[in-house]
């Protein structure tokens, strides 16, 4: 009886495939088309499909181009990175380039991640897989290639002022929106104040007092 318990604990704590970490993200990842589960170990949904993963992840294990790993949110200086991957649930689960990953939306039983992943995780045009490029991204790639690292820098740095500057625009007019929606809201309250001022509910009674002397009469 000892010797079962101790074997299906073995095995209940075993896990096969990646655990992936800031630290050997890319070293895992690199060359490869990947599919990763993103969670936290007190979530429910993340605890229910466990088995099917960790037999999806065992499915691909070794191989030199495709992975199927999964990364704890909750782990310290894990945050940074789901936050950067636009992680806002749990379990969220992503696949395909690693600079680029996509949300799988699919069910999630072990049958059906496995067509999705033999379908999906397929080599796909990336820096490391070049020869697999074509048309503009091929030259794109080709063209950052041959810059040096302090213009890539430069221009990676311009890249994203430009998204910082759209995003603070947006978040500038929605605040004048907020303040233009309170002000309609203030306006439109004091509005059906002076409304009300003007007899509105006296109005009311008095239809109501009178429809029911009318019933009354009736009576």
């Amino acid at each position: 009886m000892m010797k079962q318990l101790v074997y299906f604990l073995a095995l209940a704590t075993s896990v096969s495939g990646v655990e992936l970490t800031p630290d050997n993200w890319e070293a895992e990842t690199t060359g490869k088309t990947v599919f990763i589960k993103f969670f936290a170990p007190w979530c429910g949904h993340c605890k229910a499909m466990a088995p099917d993963w960790e037999k999806l992840m065992a499915d691909f294990e070794g191989s030199a181009t495709q992975l199927v790993a999964e990364f704890d949110c909750t782990a310290d200086g894990h945050q940074a990175m789901c936050e950067e991957y636009g992680v806002q649930g749990f379990p969220t689960l992503k696949y395909g380039d690693p600079s680029d990953l996509q949300d799988y939306q699919g069910p999630r039983q072990y049958e059906e991640l496995k067509a999705f992943a033999d379908e999906n995780l397929k080599p796909v045009c990336s820096v490391a897989n070049i020869d697999l490029c074509e048309g503009e991204k091929k030259e794109m790639i080709e063209k950052f290639l041959k810059m040096s690292e302090d213009d890539l820098t430069k221009l990676i740095e311009a890249e994203d002022e430009k998204i910082a500057s759209a995003q603070a625009n947006f978040e500038a007019e929605l605040e004048t929106l907020q303040d233009t929606y309170q002000n309609l809201q203030a306006e439109m309250q004091m509005g059906i104040e002076e409304i009300k001022k003007g007899g509105l509910s006296l109005m009311k009674s008095v239809l109501k007092s009178k429809e029911l002397s009318e019933v009354k009469d009736e009576l």
